[in-house]
């Protein structure tokens, strides 16, 4: 296995928005300093929009976390899709560090993380889901009746079981991830 650490859209302005966002993205952090001491490539997605709107990359609220901890080793990929793959570099720079492996964090599980993680399938890779590593609006999603912590759960087992030939999910806990 030949792992990348992908951090999808984890945002000043999302931070707040997101279900356990702090807590979160200091998870991220330990994962992400784990991943550089291994020599895994830590990439950092970051969501832009138009000028004005909640991801204008001229607002200092779409710049990524500080509490991530990045380096300036680490990746940054601006996207404008909820699939991190779509019109971005990502897969080039995956394939120049000959990565098979997505280790897949970040927000909102069931918008950005759940089309990344197909996304990275149908590229042709596997796809290591931290079970703990993300996550949904904090309010959940109402209109379906479902807490986020429902939405990660069920996002876990979905992804885990989808049957697709590009490649493989894996669910596995932050604390399992880049052990000895």
């Amino acid at each position: 296995m030949r792992p990348a650490l992908l951090i999808v859209d984890m945002q000043e302005v999302l931070i707040p928005l997101i279900w356990r966002g702090a807590a979160l993205a200091d998870r991220i952090a330990v994962l992400a300093r784990t991943a550089r001491d291994r020599g895994v490539p830590v990439i950092a997605l970051r969501q832009t929009g138009d000028l004005g709107t909640l991801f204008d990359p001229e607002s200092p609220g779409s710049r990524l976390s500080a509490r991530l901890g990045l380096e300036p080793t680490d990746l940054d990929v601006p996207k404008t899709a909820t699939d991190a793959f779509y019109r971005t570099d990502l897969a080039a720079l995956l394939a120049e560090r000959g990565v098979d492996t997505v280790v897949l964090t970040g927000v909102a599980t069931d918008y950005c993380v759940d089309a990344t993680a197909r996304s990275a399938l149908s590229h042709g890779l596997d796809v290591l889901l931290v079970a703990d590593g993300h996550a949904p609006a904090a309010e959940g999603d109402p209109d379906a009746g479902l807490s986020a912590e429902q939405i990660v759960n069920r996002h876990n087992r979905i992804l885990s079981t989808g049957i697709h030939p590009g490649g493989t999910v894996r669910v596995c806990a932050a604390a399992e991830l880049f052990r000895d």
